[in-house]
C-alpha cells in the first residue's frame, strides 16, 4: 500500500516502514503525527485519487528525531564593487517513520 501526502508545501510518496525527512513539525521525538492531506492512496488493485484530497483517509507516523540539515552556503557577490557576503544556513528537519495508511 502506498500514498502521496502533502506536508510542508511538498508532496511525498510513502509506504509503511518508510523513513522521511520533512520540514520541521511541532512534535517531540516519540510522538505520533497524522497527515490528513492525502492526495492518492493505492494498493495492489485499487487507486483512490482525491480532488484535491482523498476523504476519510489518513497516514500516521512516528517522529524519530528533530534535527538540522546540512549546512548551505549563501554567498552574495557583485562584480567590480567589492561586495561580498558569506552566510551559512541549516534547515530544521523532522525524521518521521510511516506506520499506517488508512
Amino acid at each position: 500500500m502506498q500514498a502521496v501526502i502533502e506536508t510542508g508545501g511538498k508532496q511525498y510518496l510513502v509506504a509503511p516502514k518508510d523513513k522521511l525527512i520533512i520540514e520541521k513539525l511541532a512534535a517531540n521525538a516519540g510522538d505520533t503525527v497524522t497527515f490528513d492531506k492525502v492526495l492518492l492512496v493505492t494498493d495492489e488493485h485499487n487507486i483512490s485519487l482525491g480532488k484535491p484530497y482523498v476523504s476519510g483517509s489518513k497516514v500516521t507516523g512516528k517522529v524519530l528525531v528533530q534535527q538540522r540539515g546540512e549546512k548551505l552556503v549563501v554567498f552574495k557577490y557583485r562584480a567590480k564593487s567589492r561586495y561580498r557576503r558569506k552566510q551559512g544556513h541549516r534547515q530544521a528537519e523532522t525524521v518521521v517513520e510511516i506506520e499506517t495508511i488508512s
